[in-house]
């Protein structure tokens, strides 16, 4: 065999193998060989298995992101070319595609590329070779294009301020606020909103008010300044009108509602959610003897409850440190509308203290003095045991019905005649329950008939007797009399035996 035979032999089996070794490598892990100049990833399902130097440095300038995945190249790319589908799954079914830029004028191009079950995405700019610089410029040229037509779409002012005093950026509401503001330069910022702040200070929030001379009118801003770090001031202008006026509003409303509550005599002490004193009336400062100066304070409700204690404005509970405790318990009742208690104090005065909920989780305690209700009860209660014990020494038995045919009043001697005792039962003892034992226990006559007829006839008032005979042969005399207030009085006395006279010695009738 020549030499020239034996070379092209040695050539030819050299790329048999070369072939067959690229075959082979085919079937394991493919790792992609672009330079690191290019801009390029290759991607195993959604994931970047492999990224060149430029690609990298794209991915960390365009994504804050952790992750490294379709996710991550499609915000970084989306913007420049819009046809980039959205997931990784779409762009495998799209590969092999060539994306234009959303530029027309712009001659780079994205190439989606499947590589042995991959995907390569690689950049290709013929006017920059290596284009990952002019990539990312352009990138963050279109996001700052997005950006500040987003700010000037927003509704409340926003302007940056140099270290110079000058504004050197300002949204479109900033301006139309500065010159309805009478305020024509463009460079100037507003006076009123004009916070001083350094770095110590960081931000700081003030609230300002503006003229607006176009209107005449006068507009509330909340003003926020914040140190950026390179000698500029961020600011935001947020108009408050309606948070003023309903502040205003409010003023006036607690004023109208205290004068309203200067007048009453109860005593009202309001505690918002915070359980502090929020609201209080003259009424509270006279009937608790509590200074004015220490409830204008705000003290909490434990401390007014304390001061309470040891002023001795209100009853010594028996252990007043597990009584501390229930003062949550009050709190709670006094939400649900549900307390209620009364004060006997050691001077002799009563209070009526109620608790009502509040709106904004506030609760209002309400202290009024029924010491004269009080005293009145008693007298008339003491008058009614008085005149109870008085009917009961009677020996006439004697029962009182309303005008509507209800037992108010009976004495002893009643009660041990027909063995009642209305009393001892919840339900009322009617006139029907009277008629129905009185005929049980005594015969039966025209006197009941006409008792009944008598209740269900309010005209006839006249009083008026009859006899009637129990069951043991005792004869009753019973008399029916109207009192006031449309009640009737039935009475029952015994009527005495009468014994046959007694003769003596020497009585000579004859």
């Amino acid at each position: 065999m020549s030499f020239a035979a034996m070379a092209a032999l040695c050539l030819t089996t050299a790329l048999l193998a070369l072939m067959l070794f690229s075959r082979l490598g085919g079937r394991g892990t493919h790792r992609d060989t672009r330079p690191e100049s290019a801009l390029c990833f290759l991607l195993d399902g959604d994931d970047i298995a492999h990224a060149t130097a430029a690609g990298n440095q794209v991915l960390s300038e365009t994504s804050t992101r952790k992750a490294r995945d379709w996710y991550s190249i499609w915000r970084g790319f989306a913007q420049r070319f819009p046809d980039l589908p959205n997931t990784a799954e779409e762009a495998f079914k799209l590969a092999p595609a060539r994306l234009q830029a959303r530029d027309s004028e712009d001659p780079a191009h994205l190439l989606l590329e499947p590589v042995r079950g991959k995907l390569r995405v690689e950049l290709f700019d013929p006017v920059h070779p290596t284009s990952a610089d002019r990539h990312l410029r352009i990138h963050h040229l279109e996001r700052l294009t997005h950006v500040e037509m987003m700010a000037n779409m927003f509704p409340i002012p926003v302007w940056s301020q140099s270290d110079k005093g000058r504004i050197d950026w300002g949204n479109k509401a900033y301006f139309d606020l500065a010159e309805r503001a009478g305020c024509p330069a463009k460079d100037a910022v507003l006076p009123d909103f004009d916070l001083l702040i350094d770095a110590e200070e960081g931000s700081k929030n003030e609230r300002r008010m503006l003229q607006d001379r176009s209107s005449g009118r006068s507009h509330w801003f909340s003003i926020t300044r914040s140190w950026t770090g390179n000698g500029h001031t961020l600011g935001f202008a947020i108009d408050i009108d309606a948070l003023i006026e309903a502040e205003v509003a409010q003023r006036k409303f607690v004023q109208t509602l205290t004068k309203t509550f200067a007048q009453l005599s109860t005593g009202l002490a309001i505690f918002d959610r915070e359980r502090q004193l929020a609201l209080f009336n003259p009424a509270l400062v006279d009937l608790l003897a509590l200074p004015a100066d220490f409830l204008s304070a705000r003290p909490t409700l434990l401390t007014f409850f304390d001061t309470l204690r040891n002023n001795r404005m209100m009853p010594e509970p028996k252990d007043y440190a597990n009584w501390r405790h229930q003062i949550t318990d009050l709190v709670i009742a006094s939400v649900d509308g549900r307390y209620h208690e009364t004060w006997t104090l050691p001077s002799g005065l009563t209070y009526r203290v109620t608790g009502r909920p509040h709106p904004d989780g506030a609760i209002a305690l309400l202290f009024e003095d029924i010491s004269a209700e009080v005293s009145l009860t008693r007298r008339f209660r003491s008058q009614l045991n008085l005149g109870q014990s008085v009917i009961d020494t009677l020996d006439e038995a004697i029962a009182v019905f309303s005008d509507t045919g209800v037992l108010t009043m009976s004495n002893e001697a009643f009660r041990a005649l027909w063995y009642v005792d209305p009393d001892t039962s919840f339900a009322e003892f009617t006139i029907r329950d009277a008629l129905r034992q009185w005929q049980t226990l005594a015969a039966g006559g025209p006197f009941w008939e006409r008792l009944r007829d008598y209740f269900g006839n309010p005209n006839d008032r006249s009083e008026w007797f009859s006899d009637v005979t129990m069951n043991s042969g005792d004869s009753l005399e019973c008399r029916v009399a109207p009192i006031s207030g449309g009640a009737t009085l039935v009475g029952f006395r015994l009527r005495p035996v009468l014994e046959p006279a007694k003769t003596t010695a020497g009585d000579d009738s004859t």
